[in-house]
């Protein structure tokens, strides 16, 4: 019986025979007193390649951002973010449970913050009634728009806007590998404009835990000092810094694959009836896509969507899936062989929609 082809996220693969060799073998301390030469190998190389002084390894996406956040602002301040962004809607609500820091949303379908919409929302000190921006949050890619890769062009617009006041600039970039194979830019070029940036092993990259949060010399020093009061300081942790080592070693070209597969998968899905998907807007390896509104014939789209997932999932496919849509992800551990698969069990479920 052949295994479930799981494109829930890029976050379920699991490490390869060659990347756990290089975990076991890796070089270890404590890292808590700076003894971990793997974690600082690590730390040393994502920094060189987002073209930072410095890194600091953390267990998640989720810590990294809001480090950053703690180091750009202050009770009381606000930080501007796009409202499909994961740190407005995924991180549960830390900005103000950690920091009093209130996240102040603009809106566009590219990922991109728009600089007419930024300017409206920016508050400088002038006025004690507002909350002062202290910082403007970037995603690339931007996963609540697809995927897409934003223009380097609508960042510089907004860079040029918010730093005569003063103002930081971070990027969540958990997929910023992605964004930099999909454009062709380079890692460092594509966070040049940003004073912090995050870049997560975890999905794409293949590792099985771990981000690292780069910045000028002075800003990692204090983020680990928060690091540590958040519970993110780990002991021989060189064991999972191995891996992501390894899988920017190995890993980071083939990301074009993913995204290659991913573009086979729109379309395959766009030429079924029953099912829609906007294929020029999958540039990287997510595909979002829905129950065609014909198909509804008097019942709830919520509920189609909700029975689409579990065919899929009775059939082997496992997708992200609910009342609003549905989202599968390409991966290293999905060759050719497993997406046919995913792609016939797509089309014989949504025949069955009809």
């Amino acid at each position: 019986m052949n295994a479930p082809i799981d494109l829930r996220s890029d976050t379920v693969t699991r490490p390869s025979a060659a990347m756990r060799a290089a975990m076991a073998k890796a070089t270890v301390g404590d890292d808590v007193f700076g003894d971990d030469p793997t974690v600082q190998q690590l730390e040393r190389k994502v920094a060189e390649l987002v073209g930072k002084q410095a890194g600091l390894f953390v267990p998640s996406g989720t810590m990294a951002n809001q480090l950053a956040i703690r180091l750009h602002c202050r009770s009381g301040d606000e930080a501007i973010v796009h409202a499909g962004s994961h740190i407005m809607n995924y991180e549960g609500g830390a900005a103000a449970a950690l920091w009093g820091v209130t996240l102040r949303a603009v809106r566009s379908d590219d990922g991109s913050l728009p600089v007419d919409q930024v300017a409206a929302a920016l508050h400088t000190d002038a006025d004690h009634h507002l909350a002062p921006t202290r910082l403007v949050c970037f995603e690339n890619t931007h996963n609540g728009c697809g995927g897409v890769v934003v223009e380097p062009g609508r960042v510089a617009a907004v860079a040029a806007l918010v730093r005569p006041h003063g103002i930081a600039l971070h990027l969540d970039g958990a997929r910023l590998a992605n964004a930099a194979v999909a454009s062709g830019r380079s890692l460092a070029d594509a966070a040049a404009p940003f004073d912090t940036v995050s870049l997560c092993l975890s999905k794409g990259l293949g590792a099985p835990v771990g981000s690292v949060l780069s910045g000028t010399a002075e800003a990692i020093a204090r983020a680990r000092h928060w690091r540590k009061r958040l519970g993110g300081g780990m002991r021989q942790v060189g064991i999972l810094a191995a891996a992501g080592l390894y899988a920017l070693d190995h890993n980071l070209a083939r990301l074009a694959d993913d995204h290659a597969r991913a573009r086979r998968l729109a379309e395959a899905i766009a030429a079924e009836a029953t099912l829609c998907v906007d294929v020029p807007k999958v540039q990287t390896n997510l595909v979002f896509f829905d129950v065609a509104p014909a198909c509804a014939k008097g019942r709830a789209m919520g509920d189609l969507r909700v029975h689409l997932t579990q065919a899929l999932r009775d059939h082997g496919l496992w997708v992200a899936g609910g009342a609003y849509r549905l989202r599968a992800v390409t991966h290293l551990d999905v060759d050719d062989a497993a997406l046919d698969r995913a792609i016939a069990i797509l089309q014989r479920v949504a025949r069955e929609l009809r």
